[in-house]
This record gives C-alpha cells, structure tokens and sequence, in this order.
C-alpha cells in the first residue's frame, strides 16, 4: 500500500521580544505625546531642575507676580509655598490668611493685650523678660554669643503685648487652625492656643529656641516641632524675623536689600500681611534643631501685629 504523505501544520513564528518591548516603547512615547498637546502633562522647568538646597530663592517670581500673589483688597491673592531654608527647614506661605481673618484676630485680641513674658528654662514657669538668661542658655553651645549680643542679655528679651486667644474661640478662628493644621500635617489638638502679638517702634524679641529645655512644659504634649508664625500687618520699616544659624548664603534672599541692619544678621523674611512662616524647631529625626534659633527684630517704623501658633509632638494639654 502507498502511504500517503502527511500534512504537515505551518509552525507559528516565534515573536520577538525585542520587537514587543519596542512596540510598547512607541506606543507609551505616543501616548505621552498625546497628553503634553492636551496639557495634561507638563515638563518640569529648568529653575526647579538647577535649585540647591542652599538657594533661598527656589520659587522664582517676577515683581509683577509678586504683586499680584499678594492679592487684592480683600485678601483674595494667590496662595503659593516658598522654600526658605533647609537648614532649619522654613517655608513661607504667601496669602496664607484673608485680609478679614488678620483683621478678626487683631480685634479680638485688643481687649486683652498684656505685656508678654517668657518661660523659665529650669522651670518652665513664666516670668518678667526683664534679665532673662533664656537667650545665653541656649545659644552657648554656638558661636554666634559675640560682644554684641553679650550687651543685649542685660536687657529685656521680649519686649511686645499679647493676648492669647481660646482654641476653638469662634468659627472663624476654628478655620484658621484647621488651615495650620492641614499646612503642616499635625493634628489640630496638638497646637497651643494662638497668640496675637502687637510690636510697636523699638519693640522686639532676641533670638531664642521655641523647643523647651524644662520637663513642665514637655509634659503637656511633648515638645514643641513646629512653629507658624502669621503676619497680621504690614510694617513699614523693621520687625523681620531672623534666623541667625540659618545655614547658606543669606544674601540670596530676593528683598535682601529691603531689610533692616538687623535683618541683614542671618537669614530674615519680611513681614507681609497674610503670610504665614511655618519652621520646624525639630529635625526629621526627632533630634532639636539649634539652627531653629530667630528673633524678632525691632520695628523702625509702624506697627507690627503677627499671631503665633506653637505645635507639640503629641495632644496638647492646657
């Protein structure tokens, strides 16, 4: 018997890896194509690329952005973050408040300003800023106790008015505080009451820490991380807050020459009204941060009235 021929199946080709992952590769630059036209991607900008760590100016504005995100009369600007420093870690919140939430504090606080005082560094109780030892304390370990500031220890260390203001007081401080909470990441509980501060010609506040070096104060909630700090007015002259310690060049800063003698000290930011100063009085690691140390420098010219909120590691008890 003849046998007859089998029929052989065609055999599949065998497909390429090579070929599939390079498939994939024009297909994903397409897709990225497509959404650049759409606008829904967007490339990073060069000035973000070349930023250094060091470089107080990494948000880059023109003067007339600048103008415009402080905002209008009614305190509707836009709200943008600048990077301040690294070391210590500072940002400064531009229109952080409405022009009627600094007006609101201001009012509330007027009724009830007294002259503000200081806690103890072995006590932790507050007393009369008059003599105060707060300031060599704990800047003896730096080098930054020269002859000038040696002078300055013979005289006040604080030298404003202020009122605090019960957390939780009304709607609109409830709002205000639930801004600061959802700015640093820290629940509402753990912050102190805020407290509206009011420095006229002269007035200011030597350099100093806001973590504590006293147990009493430590048992409330833990120690003090994080500091905002809200400028309710604009100043005419004076009234910056200076960082000392700040590591870098501090002359980066874009209104370097607009700053007083003191300013020009460390590394200083203006107080613009709205603003808010959020800086970290611990590192990432728990350790206290030395180069947290500020001051607040005397007002040449105006009025300065600012409100502080003070952050602990855990809930806050009064």
């Amino acid at each position: 018997m003849v046998k007859k021929p089998k029929h052989l199946r065609p055999q599949p080709r065998k497909s390429s890896l090579t070929t599939h992952a390079f498939t994939f590769l024009i297909l994903a630059l397409f897709s990225i194509l497509i959404l650049l036209g759409l606008g829904i991607l967007s490339l990073p900008s060069t000035s973000m690329i070349s930023s250094r760590p060091d470089d107080f100016t990494t948000v880059e504005r023109t003067s007339e952005d600048s103008r415009e995100s402080y905002g209008d009369e009614e305190g509707n600007g836009e709200r943008w973050l600048e990077v301040i420093s690294w070391e210590p870690r500072a940002f400064l919140y531009h229109n952080f408040l409405t022009n009627e939430e600094c007006e609101h504090l201001i009012s509330l606080a007027k009724p009830n300003m007294a002259k503000s005082k200081v806690a103890d560094v072995k006590t932790g109780r507050s007393k009369d800023s008059r003599f105060c030892t707060l300031f060599p304390l704990q800047v003896a370990s730096g080098n930054f106790l020269n002859f000038k500031y040696q002078n300055a220890l013979m005289r006040r260390v604080r030298t404003s008015s202020g009122a605090f203001l019960k957390t939780g007081h009304d709607e609109i401080v409830r709002e205000i505080e639930n801004k600061i909470s959802d700015f640093t990441f820290i629940p509402v509980e753990n912050g102190e009451s805020l407290q509206v501060l009011h420095y006229e010609v002269g007035q200011k506040y030597e350099p100093h820490h806001d973590y504590f070096t006293d147990e009493l104060n430590v048992k409330r909630g833990g120690q003090r991380v994080a500091t905002v700090l809200m400028y309710l007015s604009d100043v005419d002259e004076g009234g910056e807050t200076v960082f000392p310690l700040a590591k870098g060049n501090i002359s980066d800063v874009s209104w370097w020459n607009e700053l007083s003698q003191c300013g020009k000290e460390g590394l200083s930011v203006l107080p613009k009204k709205r603003d808010a100063l959020l800086f970290w009085s611990m590192r990432p690691d728990g350790s206290l941060d030395p180069s947290s140390l500020h001051g607040g420098c005397p007002v040449i010219k105006g009025n300065k009235w600012s409100s502080t909120k003070w952050l602990h590691v855990h809930e806050y008890r009064n």
